[in-house]
């Protein structure tokens, strides 16, 4: 007996058959557009491979005008559809099946060539969009089901309908956006109207023995948007016109309230998807912060929903449906949802990656396979690079053999573990050490190596991290100054009022740390209170009236920086605002340009500018220094004296804020070529 007999139970469609309950849900990854199908097709074939019942591919834009950007990939040729063909043979060779995703983005669309309901523009993008007339509205709707046809000549199983996300079919939906007075606006029964038509036109165009999947938005999370009652309304109508599947779709992307960050509860919209189960008779999916076959499991036992979408711990482990049937979940590489490699990379015009993974996106490039001549390697330093690369070169079948001198792996993975909201790095560490002993690693902890003990291995991997940096300011040595390591490894108790100096993210990490009790990340409940989430059922969008209403700081924090910037402008390109906008619900004033005159009984005293004007004392019982770090490096010197070579990668490599994706990157594309 299977230990996820709900996720794994095959869903039968009737003119077809998914062999799981498990959709990858849509990625953009921005291989599409750079025109190498061989590697767009392995891309997804890995991921079939890897057991996933259905996949559906990013967004491909049904005409010049819906493209999430210029040059947006889709299928507007004949050299396009043989092109998509190279990507459904090789994942139906796999055993898998594929839809397509047809986004048009509507107002989100960047470029001046974009369309929506009314001329209303977007507050993420700079071009205001054209209102469409009725011969526009058309165009449209035959565009899409021109699409949809043409995925099926290209071999696709299925198509996706994108109406969430506040995406050009999401736009007519509500008054927020639809302000028309036609036959397309007004009334709800108007503004649903081309959702429905949509759906009628593609189903005609594709037949009934294909997937349709409409992607519906079943809570908005912004003002003005769709009730629980409009909901339903159009679950049935899109049911009606031919929909196969209903997918759940979470939030707009103007919405203020973070759906898929690191900090939001895993599973946490999956109540949402349970309040459509029973009133529409066709299949549903739930999404957004499913990361395990546990969690997953759960969320089908539990009746929440039919079937669910995990799109990114697809990239993190392509074999994660295999893994979790053949009982080796621990052996699953986890989301951790950061969106450092994957959502980051998308809206920076990079392939889409993977923090924990970083052959996601690049299966054609970065392989790995057995080494000619097996060797024996040490690695020093148990930090995120220094496991990635252990781990892949013992894969690679090399004797590896891992040092350090703490008596526990992960590195500062365990201090970041340790910060509220980031609850998912223990995971990571955990997972780090099943890989490890999977790959048969030898572990040494809690010694320091010299170099004497390393000349005996044929290859040295010095993975020795970093230190914090000295900023130099008078009255440092204060009974009351202290690092941000031993405040993140408990071994200093900040007093109330604190002044963090650095704010990057080890600044924005042990500023949440010190004014957070227990984490809302741990509650669903609480974590809706934080961000004003409510029940759609009660409050129209989702949206409590009375806004956000997070717990009470612990402590009184200043974060402050040298740079005359905004602070937090470096954070995460997606996740940054949630950041910024958390410690400002919870009062953390944040100075910037100030320069650290010197510290005393009294506080941190500083000023601002070149001219150091303004002179100022921040109060505090507690200054924490978090201004950056310094490669250690003082090992690989020593190696270099003593002529051993050796290979330095990660923070002893190039110190920079706490990054776990160039550390593990480099680790394991080093490993691959040992």
């Amino acid at each position: 007996m299977t230990t996820y007999p709900h996720l794994l139970r095959p869903l039968d469609l009737g003119f077809t058959t998914l062999k799981n309950r498990v959709l990858m849900g849509s990625m953009h990854t921005n291989l599409e557009e750079r025109g190498d199908w061989n590697r767009v097709a392995e891309f997804y074939a890995t991921r079939a491979r890897g057991g996933v019942g259905l996949m559906v591919t990013g967004g491909m834009a049904p005409n010049v005008e819906g493209g999430v950007f210029p040059g947006a990939a889709g299928l507007f040729s004949q050299q396009d559809i043989s092109n998509h063909r190279i990507v459904t043979d090789r994942v139906h060779a796999a055993g898998g099946k594929i839809a397509m995703q047809i986004l048009h983005a509507g107002r989100y669309a960047y470029g001046p060539e974009c369309v929506a309901p009314s001329a209303i523009k977007s507050p993420i993008s700079p071009f205001p969009p054209k209102a469409l007339d009725e011969d526009g509205i058309e165009k449209q709707i035959a565009d899409m089901a021109t699409s949809a046809a043409r995925a099926r000549e290209a071999g696709y199983d299925g198509v996706e309908i994108m109406g969430s996300e506040g995406y050009f079919l999401n736009q007519f939906l509500v008054s927020h956006t639809n302000k028309r007075t036609d036959r397309w606006g007004g009334s709800y029964e108007n503004r649903m109207r081309l959702p429905v038509e949509v759906v009628k036109r593609v189903r005609a165009a594709v037949g009934e023995d294909f997937i349709v999947i409409f992607r519906l938005s079943m809570i908005d999370l912004i003002p003005n948007g769709s009730t629980h009652e409009e909901v339903v309304m159009l679950a049935q109508a899109v049911e009606a016109a031919g929909a196969t599947i209903i997918n759940t779709g979470i939030g707009w992307h103007e919405a203020r309230v973070p759906t898929i960050a690191t900090s939001v509860p895993r599973a946490a919209f999956a109540w949402v998807t349970q309040k459509l189960m029973g009133k529409v008779s066709v299949p549903l999916i739930t999404s957004n912060r499913i990361n395990t076959p546990d969690v997953a499991e759960g969320i089908l036992a539990d009746g929440c929903a039919d079937m669910v979408s995990m799109a990114r711990p697809f990239l993190a482990d392509p074999d994660f449906v295999n893994k979790a049937a053949q009982g080796r979940a621990d052996l699953i590489a986890p989301c951790i949802a950061c969106n450092q490699a994957c959502l980051d990379h998308t809206f920076s015009g990079k392939v889409s990656s993977c923090l924990v993974n970083p052959k996601a996106g690049f299966e054609t490039e970065l392989v790995v396979t057995p080494a000619e001549v097996a060797k024996s390697v040490a690695v020093v330093g148990a930090g995120p690079a220094g496991m990635a690369s252990a781990i892949t070169s013992a894969e690679r079948g090399h004797r590896v053999v891992l040092f350090d001198a703490h008596d526990e792996i992960g590195g500062q993975l365990n201090m970041a573990k340790q910060v509220p909201g980031k609850e998912e790095f223990h995971g990571l560490v955990e997972w780090f050490g099943a890989a490890l002993n999977e790959a048969g690693v030898e572990l040494r902890l809690g010694q320091h190596v010299d170099a004497d003990a390393l000349s005996a291995f044929d290859t040295v991997i010095v993975a020795t991290g970093v230190s914090p940096r000295d900023p130099e300011i008078a009255g440092q040595d204060h009974p009351k100054v202290t690092g941000y390591i031993d405040v993140l490894r408990g071994k200093v108790e900040a007093g109330g009022r604190v002044a963090v100096i650095g704010a990057g993210g080890i600044g924005f990490d042990v500023s949440e740390y010190l004014v957070t009790g227990d984490s809302p990340t741990e509650s669903l409940p609480e974590w809706m209170r934080e961000w004003g989430v409510t029940d759609p059922a009660d409050q129209r969008s989702g949206l409590s009236p009375e806004g956000p209403q997070p717990a009470a700081p612990l402590r009184h924090v200043t974060l402050l920086q040298r740079k005359a910037e905004k602070p937090g402008k470096r954070l995460g390109k997606t996740t940054g605002w949630i950041h910024r906008a958390g410690l400002q619900m919870k009062g953390v004033q944040m100075k910037a340009g100030v320069n650290y005159e010197h510290i005393d009984d009294d506080g941190l005293h500083i000023s601002y500018g070149e001219a150091r004007e303004r002179p100022e004392v921040i109060a505090c019982d507690t200054v924490v220094l978090c201004a950056g770090q310094v490669s250690e490096r003082s090992l690989a010197d020593d190696l270099e004296a003593a002529g051993v070579s050796c290979h330095v990668i990660g923070g002893a490599d190039v110190a920079a804020e706490l990054d776990a994706k160039r550390a593990i990157d480099q680790g394991v594309r080093l490993a691959a070529t040992l």
